[in-house]
């Protein structure tokens, strides 16, 4: 078990334990996280690099693909490699502004991934509700500026929490029972009232949650309506199977992390070890499935990915002969 009479040596940093109650099993821990860590990276540079060289997929869709492939690498990124370090290396010091800074950036890609969400969901009722006029209402330019409104809003609903945790000061002990510095992981250093803290932290989570999902279930409850009023079972069909890949990445998103950000605050009862083990499966298991869905799903993009793929090993084989 974790020693938490120890404090840092430096009254400047934080010790980031990794899972408590866990550390004899850090490394086993790490290598499922690794290669969970290393296919992600794959999965979503393949689909930034084929929606790149093809100009048949520079359309509204896959642009909004490519943002959630780069808002699944920098949840990833931000956490990931420092937790490694803590695993195979033990090196849990942290300066406080790199956890302040990491929490900051975490927080942000995680609002700015559920922006997409939701333009991901207007995307497909315009795409069946207003076929016809999809590329005068979703245009690539018009995607962009809503991904820089996602990105606004996600930095002014962060901004607030580091000036936040710095109005008090940090207790001596400064150990965070955690693998990264989440938000009310960092505030229950505080030495002081973190009322202020808990209050804005669920503020903002169900703010963030309840208004994108309540967007993505009136874009969907009107995608539903146009869909009945169609007469062929396979228009019905054909329309509800472009919805199905986001609504399974809709599925992995919010509930976990809902369900995570709740037992954080209120289950007192509920060991350390299983609060990190739900949010680094909301960290990983997304960003790593993200990828997989819309490429299983979406088939323009599932034949370009072929088609590297058959090119890149028709290489390797005729490298191979010529050697």
């Amino acid at each position: 078990m974790v020693d938490f009479n120890v404090t840092p040596s430096n009254p400047s940093t934080f010790i980031l334990t990794g899972i408590p109650g866990l550390e004899d099993a850090h490394v086993w821990i790490s290598i499922p996280i690794s290669i969970f860590y290393i296919i992600t990276l794959l999965g979503n540079f393949t689909v930034l690099f084929v929606v790149g060289k093809e100009q048949t997929l520079h359309k509204p869709m896959f642009l909004l693909l490519c943002m959630l492939a780069l808002t699944d690498i920098g949840v990833s990124t931000s956490i990931v490699p420092k937790a490694l370090c803590i695993f195979w290396f033990k090196l849990k010091d942290i300066s406080v502004d790199g956890c302040l800074t990491q929490m900051f950036f975490f927080h942000v890609v995680s609002i700015m991934h559920s922006a997409i969400l939701v333009t991901m969901a207007f995307d497909r009722y315009v795409a069946i509700c207003n076929p016809l006029r999809y590329t005068t209402i979703l245009s690539n330019a018009r995607i962009a500026k809503l991904g820089l409104v996602g990105l606004v809003r996600a930095v002014l609903f962060i901004l607030p929490l580091p000036f936040l945790l710095r109005r008090l000061p940090f207790c001596a002990s400064r150990i965070i029972p955690h693998t990264y510095c989440d938000h009310m992981a960092v505030a229950k250093m505080l030495c002081g009232d973190i009322t202020v803290n808990k209050i804005y932290g669920l503020l903002m989570a169900f703010a963030v949650m309840g208004f994108d999902l309540t967007l993505i279930a009136l874009s969907y409850g009107l995608i539903l309506r146009a869909v009945l009023r169609i007469s062929s079972k396979k228009a019905h069909q054909k329309a509800l199977n472009t919805c199905t890949a986001h609504i399974c990445v809709i599925m992995m998103a919010y509930p976990v992390g809902l369900f995570s950000t709740l037992t954080h605050r209120y289950g007192q009862d509920i060991a350390p070890y299983v609060h990190i083990i739900l949010a680094s499966l909301h960290i990983l298991i997304p960003p790593l499935l993200n990828p997989i869905i819309y490429g299983v799903k979406t088939k323009e993009l599932r034949d370009k990915v072929g088609k590297y793929i058959f090119r890149m090993g028709s290489t390797i084989a005729t490298e191979f002969k010529c050697a």
